[in-house]
C-alpha cells in the first residue's frame, strides 16, 4: 500500500483521481496479479507530473539517488521494504556492499549514501561502501552536512567475486547508474547478487523501451479501470540517428516532433482542453536532467542556437547523444511557495516508502525541472485527520493526492520491471 501524505495541491479532486480512489480495491488486487508474474526492480524513483486533466511518469530511475531527501518518519517503512527485498532475493545475507557513482565530491550524493547505509544497517546487515573509482585507493572518510562522516573503501576483486579487504558480502548494491558503460570488474560474478543487474544501467537501457513497456502496462491498466489509457500514459515516439553538433538528423526529429504534437492536439479537442500542446526531447539513455529540451513548435527546431546544441550533444559521463525520445510534455499543476513543482516518488521492492517534490523557482510549467537550480521539499505526512474517509460526503474529507502518485509510481516500477525481462541477456538462452 501506500503511506498517506500532503501534497501540494489542494484543488477539488478531478475525474481520474475518483475513478482511481474509488476502485482502490481492484487496482491493489490488479498489482498483486502482476508481482506475482513478474519481479520489481530493487528500488526505483518516478518523476511524475500532474496536469490535472492527465497525471503520468516522465521519468524512471532504477539506480535513484537522493534517498537524503526522504524524511525521518519515511525510514521505518523504507527498512521494512528493505527486509522485504533482501529476505526475497538472499534470506541468509549478513554483508551487502554499496558501489557508488564515481564522482565522490557531491556532498548531497554522499548524503544520500548515508542515508542507504542507514537504511539497510537498521535492515539487520552489515553494509559498507565500495568504489570502483581508480581515485579511491584506500578507505577515505568523507564529511557529509549534518556533521557525520561516510567512508568509502576501494573495492577487492577475486576470480569469482567483490568485496573489500576483510569482507564478503552476498549482495552487491549498485547505486551507479552505469552511464559510461559496466566496468570489467563487475562482470562474470558468482553467487553474488548484483543490484539491480547490469542490463538495468544506461549503456544497455533505453528510454523508449521503458516507456513501450510503459504504454502496455496503461493499456492493461486502463482497460482494468475504464478509462483511456492516455489519462496515464505520455505519448512518444524516438529518432536514432541524431548529431547535434553536426545538425544531422534533424529531419527525422522535426518528423517526430510534429507526429507527437499533432496527436497530443488531437487528444486536447477530444478533452476539450484548452492548453497548448509541448513536447520534450531527450537523451534516450542518461539522467540528471542533462540533454533535454523543450519544444513548443516545431519550428523552433530550425533555429536551435549553439548553446542548445552543445547542451543536447553530450550528457553525463561525456557519452554522445546520437539517440532522442521525443515525449509528450505534461504540464505541471503543483506549486511550492509559487515556484513549480513535481512529485518524484521513491519504492523499494514494490512498496512506496515516500518521496519529495523536485521544486524549481525559475522554470515553467511546460520545463524540465532536473535542473541546476532545483530544491527538494519532503513530501510530509498527513495528520490522521486529513485522510480521505471512504463514503464521506464530497469535499467533506482531505483528497488524498499522494496514492495517485504511488499508482502511477508503480505502474512505471512494474513497466520497468517488464522492460528488464525483454533486455534480460540471460533471459535469450530460454528463448
Amino acid at each position: 500500500m501506500v503511506p498517506h501524505l500532503i501534497t501540494a495541491l489542494s484543488g477539488p479532486i478531478n475525474e481520474l483521481e475518483q475513478r482511481v480512489l474509488e476502485s482502490m480495491p481492484a487496482i491493489e488486487r490488479w498489482f498483486r496479479l502482476e508481482w506475482m508474474e513478474h519481479t520489481p526492480p530493487f528500488y526505483t524513483s518516478v518523476d511524475i507530473r500532474n496536469a490535472g486533466f492527465k497525471l503520468a511518469p516522465v521519468d524512471t530511475n532504477l539506480f535513484p539517488g537522493g534517498w537524503n531527501n526522504l524524511t525521518q518518519a519515511m525510514l521505518p517503512l523504507a527498512v521494512q521494504a528493505a527486509m522485504a527485498a533482501i529476505e526475497k532475493i538472499c534470506p541468509e545475507a549478513k554483508n551487502l556492499l554499496i558501489i557508488p557513482e564515481n564522482y565522490t565530491r557531491n556532498t548531497f550524493y554522499l548524503a544520500n549514501l548515508a542515508q542507504l547505509q542507514r537504511i539497510f544497517h537498521m535492515a539487520g546487515l552489515n553494509v559498507r561502501i565500495g568504489s570502483v573509482s581508480p581515485d579511491i585507493k584506500e578507505p577515505t572518510a568523507f564529511e557529509i552536512p549534518g556533521g557525520e562522516t561516510i567512508t568509502l573503501e576501494p573495492v577487492v576483486r577475486s576470480q569469482f567475486r567483490l568485496g573489500l579487504k576483510d569482507f564478503d558480502p552476498c549482495t552487491i548494491l549498485l547505486n551507479n547508474d552505469l552511464s559510461a558503460g559496466a566496468p570489467g570488474i563487475l562482470e562474470d560474478l558468482h553467487e553474488q547478487y548484483l543490484l539491480p543487474p547490469l542490463h538495468a544501467g544506461w549503456s544497455v537501457r533505453r528510454k523508449s523501451r521503458h516507456f513501450q513497456s510503459y504504454e502496455e502496462v496503461s493499456k492493461r491498466f486502463g482497460k482494468m479501470l475504464g478509462i483511456d489509457p492516455w489519462l496515464v500514459n505520455p505519448l512518444f515516439s524516438r529518432c536514432g540517428e541524431v548529431n547535434f553538433g553536426e545538425s544531422a538528423g534533424m529531419e527525422c526529429l522535426r518528423t517526430n516532433v510534429d507526429a507527437v504534437l499533432t496527436r497530443v492536439r488531437r487528444k486536447y479537442k477530444e478533452y476539450g482542453i484548452n492548453e497548448k500542446p509541448f513536447a520534450i526531447v531527450k537523451a534516450d539513455n542518461g539522467t540528471y536532467g542533462m540533454g533535454i529540451m523543450t519544444v513548443r513548435d516545431v519550428k523552433d527546431l530550425e533555429q536551435i542556437n549553439r548553446r542548445t546544441r552543445n547542451k543536447m550533444s553530450v550528457i553525463k559521463d561525456g557519452q554522445e547523444v546520437s539517440e532522442v525520445i521525443i515525449q509528450e510534455g505534461v504540464l505541471t499543476n503543483e506549486r511550492i511557495h509559487d515556484a513549480v513543482a513535481e512529485p518524484v516518488v521513491y519504492m523499494m521492492d514494490r512498496y512506496v516508502v515516500g518521496g519529495f517534490y523536485r521544486v524549481h523557482a525559475e522554470r515553467g510549467v511546460d520545463e524540465n525541472l532536473n535542473a541546476p537550480g532545483a530544491s527538494f521539499v519532503p513530501l510530509a505526512f498527513a495528520e490522521s485527520t486529513r485522510l480521505p474517509q471512504p463514503g464521506s460526503k464530497p469535499g467533506a474529507s482531505a483528497p488524498n493526492r499522494f496514492y495517485m502518485y504511488g499508482v502511477i509510481g508503480r505502474l512505471a516500477m512494474l513497466a520497468a520491471s517488464y522492460e528488464l525481462e525483454s533486455t534480460d541477456p540471460e533471459m535469450e538462452v530460454y528463448e
